[in-house]
């Protein structure tokens, strides 16, 4: 699943950087030539709006102990939509402004060129900076992410390793019960084998009494 999120990424940013490069081409621009370039930005713009409705899906098939750093990075790149669609709303409008002027014989259209070039620098700025700053917290995220794997491994390994000790300690308290109990099985064996031999004894004792009483008579 991060496999399609990360190509998707990679789509958005293609896609956002053509069209932060042709909006800002748009106020240099005139006529038909103007009008083509806007209208390939509009479509454009759909196909990003479109690409982070995928990205939305996406995250939501993401394991839980993953999604917020995927939900932060999603929501970076639609802050970014917003603002590549704010941008090329205030071409469009210098556009329209300056047909208009164009129509009406109007000098005043270089001067909003001018200061949509400066906006436009401006919103570039803060874009950039919004960047560094989503990146920055993904890294934090990640860091906070990967300490907590850390911990976890440490914790597993403690368990391993008390769980080896006890087999261990298992270990060798079956061994004792073993010697006990072969030590227990040996000196029955010699018990009996002892009783065998006097008993045996015993009637031996009795026949050969029995045997000299007979024979004395």
């Amino acid at each position: 699943m991060s496999s399609d999120f990360e190509a998707y990424e990679q789509e958005f940013g293609t896609l956002t950087a053509e069209i932060t490069n042709k909006v800002g081409r748009i106020p240099k621009l005139s006529g038909e030539e103007k009008t083509q370039l806007v209208l390939n930005v509009d479509k454009q713009l759909e196909e990003v709006r479109e690409l982070l409705e995928q990205m939305d899906l996406e995250v939501r098939e993401v394991p839980v102990q993953s999604r917020a750093m995927y939900s932060t990075r999603l929501k970076s790149y639609k802050q970014e939509m917003e603002k590549l669609e704010k941008d090329f709303k205030r071409s469009r409008i210098a556009y329209s402004d300056e047909v208009r002027n164009e129509l009406l014989g109007d000098d005043g259209g270089s001067s909003e060129t001018q200061r949509a070039h400066l906006l436009d620098n401006t919103e570039k700025l803060e874009r950039s900076s919004r960047r560094l700053e989503a990146g920055y917290q993904i890294a934090v995220e990640t860091e906070q992410m990967g300490q907590e794997i850390l911990t976890n491994l440490h914790s597993d390994r403690e368990k391993i390793q008390r769980s080896r000790d006890r087999l261990r300690e298992t270990d060798a308290n079956l061994g004792k019960s073993s010697r006990v109990l072969t030590g227990m099985l040996r000196r029955v064996i010699q018990n009996r084998i002892l009783v065998f031999i006097l008993g045996f004894i015993l009637f031996l004792t009795i026949i050969l009494a029995i045997y000299f009483n007979l024979r004395s008579r």
